[in-house]
């Protein structure tokens, strides 16, 4: 019979995943997860930015480009969702790691009875490895080499840690279950890139694939980042909030992310002539851009060391970020130089410049919040690269589409609310009416097809049309009752389905 010739399933396998024939078994492809923290929509240059971010530009035109992936608009949620491929209630963080509660699903740590991505894909004989931001789980037994990474290195809490130590926030780093002290002029984006190079050159087995998720703080405030990169932006937005977006929005619709004849949402931010100091605004922006091309120049580090270790062809790179830009505004430190590692402000306004054209921000489930680009790179698996994809994605279909590649269709999957996407890599379509939902301190939403509704916490439902009005500024709840309440009985089916409880937490 076919299903018993090991001939007739290394050919198949061949012809779908395009893996080489050899002695034995195919050849399961690495897989790398890139994750950056608080970046807005239009922050790389293939998405619409002045920053410079050549290598994850190269990842983009040389691999397929999503244009419409979502996470879940903040830091924990969005971990636990990749990590496990469910709705963060399903992997018991429905809110932060700092939440108490009596509820199973809004626990400060992911449930041991929900396996992570590392755990399935070390079942299928990966190696497995992580640097950066673990952010799910403080308590020692939960950290990430005790859910199914071989090796660790990061701070296992939260985010804010550039220099270190870091005056402002506890943020230690470990490798693997000891406490280690960085030396020298210590950066976390190049630490973390650092460890990450480290496993993949001395912890690395050439005879089996390697899983690696590299999860960055940048570029999470507080501003902070080295004086090199700065100078790079220091004469770049002194002319204020608007030409900045005018000129992204323009470049994205010139690079095709976004058809042609759409009005740019309306602005958040205060008018330029009324800021009390303009040249320390620009220098907040000048910094949160060094911060993003720190991040691409650590990727370009990363990408060429899987082409020293000949492993490049055949590695899955994804990247992504965990929610939208943040609008928190503060400055705790007026007398220290923006940037400085003395320095905690944020960027406040810049955050609508960072999510152009979308609306509102990190936190909130309008697109401003929970759109983020999704870059995929897999020279041996991705056909006809360079694709700009606009099929609904969500941060929680990572984990199905990394099972699907891993086991190359011999083994099942653990249970997920994702959806694989790699039939995409081969250019194939997607059901587009799928139905996905998002709440997060009483924001919520819920998308069906092209019809999206959305609310603050506290205000009515609004309701959009997608297709015609992508930037969310056209409210037709009052023209569609029926298409209003459809959705909303969705919304409310599925809350109950998962546990998702209104906000703030009752006490029981």
């Amino acid at each position: 019979m076919p299903d018993r010739n090991p001939g007739f399933l290394l050919a198949l396998l061949t012809l779908w995943w395009g893996l080489p024939i050899g002695h034995g078994a195919p050849t399961s492809p690495n897989i790398v997860v890139l994750l950056a923290d608080d970046m807005g929509f239009s922050d790389l240059g293939c998405t619409g930015s002045e920053i410079e971010t050549p290598h994850l530009d190269k990842l983009a035109n040389e691999g397929v480009l999503f244009t419409q992936c979502y996470n879940t608009s903040r830091c924990c949620p969005s971990r636990a969702a990749l990590l496990t491929g469910r709705y963060q209630w399903d992997a018991g963080l429905g809110h932060m790691n700092t939440t108490k509660s009596p509820y199973p699903e809004y626990q400060q740590v992911l449930s041991l009875e929900t396996p992570t991505l590392a755990e399935a894909l070390r079942d299928l004989d990966y190696k497995t490895f992580m640097a950066g931001k673990w952010h799910v789980g403080d308590p020692r037994e939960h950290w990430p080499d005790k859910r199914g990474f071989d090796h660790f290195y990061g701070t296992p809490t939260g985010g804010g840690l550039y220099f270190y130590p870091s005056p402002f926030y506890d943020r230690p780093i470990y490798r693997d279950g000891a406490r280690v002290e960085p030396e020298g002029e210590w950066y976390s984006t190049d630490g973390f890139t650092d460890g990450a190079i480290d496993f993949l050159t001395n912890e690395r087995d050439p005879e089996r694939p390697f899983f690696l998720y590299l999860a960055y703080i940048a570029p999470h405030f507080p501003l902070q980042a080295k004086e090199s990169d700065i100078e790079k932006y220091e004469d770049l937005y002194h002319e204020g909030y608007e030409p900045v977006r005018r000129q992204r929005f323009e470049k994205q619709q010139r690079l095709g992310i976004l058809p042609e004849g759409l009005t740019l949402s309306e602005p958040t931010y205060p008018d330029w002539d009324a800021i009390a100091d303009p040249a320390q605004e620009a220098r907040k922006m000048a910094v949160y851009a060094a911060q993003v091309d720190c991040m691409d120049q650590n990727i370009g580090r990363l990408i060429a060391t899987l082409r020293d270790i000949d492993a490049l062809e055949n590695t899955l790179i994804l990247f992504l970020s965990d929610n939208g830009a943040c609008a928190t505004d503060f400055n705790r430190t007026p007398s220290k130089p923006i940037g400085s590692r003395e320095s905690n402000a944020t960027y406040g306004a810049w955050h609508n410049v960072s999510n152009t054209p979308y609306r509102l921000a990190k936190r909130q489930e309008h697109e401003g919040g929970i759109a983020t680009p999704l870059i995929a790179h897999w020279p041996e698996g991705i056909l006809e690269p360079g694709r700009i994809v606009d099929s609904i994605t969500h941060i929680m279909d990572v984990f199905p589409t990394c099972l699907e590649i891993a086991r190359a269709g011999n083994r099942a999957a653990p249970e997920s609310d994702g959806e694989s996407f790699a039939a995409i890599f081969k250019g194939r379509g997607r059901e587009q009416e799928r139905a996905l939902y998002w709440e997060h301190e009483g924001n919520r939403a819920a998308r069906l097809g092209d019809w999206k509704l959305v609310a603050v916490r506290g205000d009515p439902w609004e309701l959009y049309n997608l297709a015609a009005d992508p930037f969310e500024t056209i409210d037709l709840a009052a023209d569609h009752p029926d298409k209003l309440s459809e959705l909303e009985s969705l919304y409310r089916h599925w809350a109950e389905e998962h546990g998702v409880r209104p906000w703030p937490l009752a006490k029981r």
